[in-house]
């Protein structure tokens, strides 16, 4: 199936590595362009080479917290493609701990990376954006169930679920899509280090498998194929929606 990528360009923040690198990867064979943004510029440099340089990829070296950095992807797309057709947006994970453990000064460092930055990213990018848009807020199953040692995200995660449902709603008549992904356990870097943290990575990875209907994590490409596809103009009608990539852990029908 063709998803309508060729030429499109896409901005994918936090995508030197994990799910919006896959995510990335992903946009780029199937003939995308990508601005890509990360906070450090050893990993983006390489993540750039990675998806074939500046013909296919560029990098900027960006935090969300910095109000200014979502005009600077946008501009930064403008500039070197010519155009801009959508974003995914995604941060780091917040620190772990429970709601009632974390401290004020946490919470207000979470909410201005996770959240505000999050939200500021998304509304500049719709704003930008003509019909045939889409963006794509990459969030967490806490979206939807809380997860065990992870108040913050809790927190936060669905409150960025329902104000990506609000600029659905606003931005829709413009023709603009926007949607969350709900990434389950994706083997990525930092659940890697999340698990080698445990003592006994491979008993600590098993009773996680098992707890998921697969009984496997998933790989970062079977995410990227997911976000990429709702990305593309194949998934014209599908907006205001939170889409699980988690094996079947959510049971929520």
């Amino acid at each position: 199936m063709d998803l309508g990528l060729a030429d499109r360009v896409y901005v994918l923040t936090g995508a030197s590595r994990g799910l919006g690198f896959a995510t990335a990867e992903q946009l780029v064979a199937d003939g995308a362009r990508v601005v890509i943004s990360s906070r450090q510029p050893e990993q983006v440099a390489a993540a750039v080479a990675a998806l074939g340089g500046p013909e296919r990829a560029i990098g900027l070296t960006a935090d969300l917290t910095d109000p200014g950095t979502p005009e600077r992807l946008v501009a930064a797309a403008r500039e070197q493609f010519g155009r801009l057709d959508g974003a995914l947006i995604s941060v780091g994970g917040p620190p772990r701990g429970t709601a009632a453990q974390t401290t004020d000064e946490q919470w207000r460092a979470s909410f201005e990376t996770v959240f505000l930055g999050s939200v500021r990213a998304t509304r500049t990018v719709a704003a930008a954006l003509s019909s045939g848009g889409a963006i794509g807020l990459v969030l967490s199953t806490s979206a939807r169930a809380p997860l065990p040692g992870l108040g913050i995200s809790n927190g936060l995660r669905p409150g960025l679920a329902g104000v990506a449902k609000d600029i659905a709603d606003e931005y829709g008549p413009r023709g603009v899509r926007v949607f969350s992904l709900l990434p389950g356990s994706i083997m990525t870097d930092r659940n890697r280090e999340l698990l080698a943290a445990s003592g006994d990575p491979e008993r600590t990875r098993a009773q996680a498998e098992a707890g998921i209907p697969l009984r496997r994590f998933g790989e970062p490409g079977e995410f990227g194929r997911v976000a990429a596809f709702l990305l593309s103009p194949a998934a014209g009608y599908v907006t205001g929606v939170t889409v699980p990539v988690d094996g079947g852990v959510l049971r929520g029908l």
